[in-house]
């Protein structure tokens, strides 16, 4: 009976154990879509490193490096290993994204973020254009939103800038849409 007993306790107990999937785009234009699982063990890493901000400023800074992490992860399970800043290292290699496909991985990413409670200090907003000739869109990215009782501020989390793996770079949404950010 005891065994039965803790055979039932640790197959239940593995139930709020488990694995999170998410599609992440690529091939420009969300072209192709890779279904990438995150093991609780990474999502526990994830956790533990945005659970360390003590302020909105801090978990900023933590969620590019885990924005990183997560996208090496995925780059382990799909070609987007190949990816490069902007969108001209890339060549005609598998696994090239454009700013399309970092903004609606990014805003998937960060709501897997959000719907586990990691995001204690911002919540998860719709994905931004920034319009450069003749008022087209020419660059989208994630956005994310201070939470607070007055004026919240804004900010991109872009990780079109940056090499598969590397930490995406959050400013400032006002700034970003003047063109701020990495000359890639």
């Amino acid at each position: 009976m005891h065994r039965w007993l803790f055979v039932m306790l640790a197959l239940l107990s593995g139930l709020g154990l488990a694995d999170e999937r998410v599609k992440v785009c690529y091939g420009y234009g969300c072209l192709v879509q890779a279904d990438v699982r995150y093991s609780d063990g990474q999502l526990g890493d994830v956790r533990r490193l945005l659970f360390a901000a003590v302020d909105a400023a801090e978990e900023r800074k933590m969620l590019a490096l885990a924005i990183g992490r997560l996208y090496a992860w995925a780059g382990e399970q799909s070609d987007i290993h190949n990816d490069r800043g902007g969108n001209y290292a890339d060549g005609g290699i598998p696994g090239k994204m454009d700013c399309i496909d970092h903004s609606t991985s990014t805003t998937r990413l960060l709501g897997l973020l959000a719907e586990r409670g990691y995001l204690r200090w911002h919540r998860v907003r719709e994905i931004e254009a920034r319009n450069f000739a003749w008022l087209i869109p020419s660059h989208w990215s994630a956005v994310i939103e201070e939470k607070t009782d007055g004026e919240a501020a804004r900010f991109v989390v872009d990780s079109w800038f940056v090499d598969n793996g590397q930490p995406a770079v959050i400013l400032p949404l006002d700034e970003w849409k003047k063109g701020a950010g990495p000359d890639v």
